[in-house]
């Protein structure tokens, strides 16, 4: 079984929501264990968003292709396959700007993306689940304004018919 093929809204959505829904958790975390401020934390994990949105549209494109060129089924271990390869990925660019940002060691950047990674891997894990369950629900909704748009024009034009018609 192959993977649909995804629009480029739905992969920013998914994408988008991931890292707003980590900003809002790794944050305030990662401050406190840091003794760090909220501020200079917020800014660190919104920025790695912001990497990470990008990179998790990269990925998962190629992913995809991998996926359906090989022809793999989307089961629990290609998950953890795919769970590892994007944080893998993602750590190699994030270690570099932690250090820099917050000034400290490249071996203590090196810690605190670890505990992001531990962080991530199963938040990745169970959030990606979750959409793949809810993807039918997910693309009803982001295809609701294609529906009420095509549902407008047809009232628009009932209502500019001749009344001899």
């Amino acid at each position: 079984m192959t993977q649909a093929k995804k629009t480029l809204k739905e992969r920013f959505f998914h994408a988008f929501l991931f890292e707003i829904l980590a900003i809002g958790i790794c944050a305030p975390a990662a401050a406190w264990a840091m003794g760090k401020s909220l501020f200079e934390m917020g800014v660190l994990t919104a920025v790695i968003a912001w990497i990470a949105l990008v990179w998790n549209m990269i990925y998962n494109a190629g992913f995809d292709r991998i996926e359906n060129r090989m022809g793999w089924t989307r089961n629990l271990r290609l998950r953890v396959v795919h769970a590892f390869g994007f944080e893998l990925g993602l750590i190699l660019i994030v270690i570099p700007l932690a250090a820099w940002w917050l000034s400290i060691s490249l071996w203590e950047a090196f810690v605190l993306d670890i505990a992001l990674v531990l962080f991530y891997l199963p938040y990745a894990f169970f959030y990606n689940l979750a959409y793949d369950r809810s993807r039918p629900r997910v693309m009803q909704w982001l295809g609701r304004g294609k529906v009420e748009a095509a549902a407008v024009t047809a009232t628009a034009t009932v209502t500019h018919q001749s009344p001899c018609a």
